[in-house]
């Protein structure tokens, strides 16, 4: 036989079940995620999957960012900003392409890569489009994006989509200390020319007389010293 419910059961077994459940949210563990996750998947997902100059161009941006106050001071709160990189760019699956993204975001982060052409950007989008703005100084053309910085009356608002010029070639290189290049040592001086050692009067004097054409009788201690004794 079910016997009804008060209004103040019910309220309790709700009370009750609602509680049980915030409480198994909580005892969940938080799921976090490296910087070289995060990093493997904005390349990923923002970038041309074969084209590791992109991912790098890409991860250029982000540190970049990172190293700015005006945005979050790590890789993984810079790659989940909101509405800043694609959408799920770090909860969706990846597939082809992760192992080049994985391998490129060990070259950004452990390694210092940059894209050169890139530079300070900070900003970038998909390529071939155009927007309604006049601040947007294009940098490169790379991974199926174009990279720009922010500059006042950069574009005139009837120009073409920006395209790499033709002599363009990709660049990108470590800019860790560790890799950088040794500085040029500097050249040293040429000796002086070394100066002989003044004769001794025994010899000057022979010498001497030999120029002169009319060479002395040396005495016997005379010639022990030109001699060296």
């Amino acid at each position: 036989m079910a016997f009804p419910i008060s209004a103040p059961g019910l309220r309790t077994v709700f009370s009750v079940t609602l509680l049980a459940l915030l409480g198994a949210c909580a005892s969940r563990p938080t799921i976090t995620m490296s910087a070289h996750e995060c990093m493997t998947r904005v390349m990923y997902f923002e970038s041309n999957r074969s084209s590791e100059e992109g991912m790098i161009a890409v991860g250029t941006v982000v540190m970049n960012r990172v190293a700015d106050p005006r945005y979050p001071s790590d890789v993984c709160s810079v790659v989940g900003q909101k509405n800043q990189f694609a959408p799920g760019v770090l909860t969706r699956s990846m597939a082809k392409g992760r192992d080049l993204a994985s391998r490129t975001a060990t070259k950004v982060l452990a390694r210092g890569w940059r894209h050169s052409y890139v530079g300070n950007a900070k900003f970038f989008h998909t390529a071939g489009m155009t927007f309604p703005y006049t601040n947007m100084h294009y940098l490169v053309e790379a991974g199926g994006n174009v990279f720009y910085e922010k500059r006042k009356n950069a574009r005139r608002l009837t120009d073409p989509p920006f395209r790499n010029p033709p002599q363009y070639a990709s660049r990108f290189e470590p800019r860790s200390t560790a890799y950088a290049a040794p500085a040029p040592q500097p050249s040293r001086p040429p000796e002086p020319a070394s100066r002989s050692a003044p004769l001794p009067q025994a010899q000057q004097r022979a010498a001497a007389a030999v120029s002169a054409g009319r060479p002395e009788p040396m005495s016997v201690a005379d010639l022990i010293a030109i001699n060296g004794g």
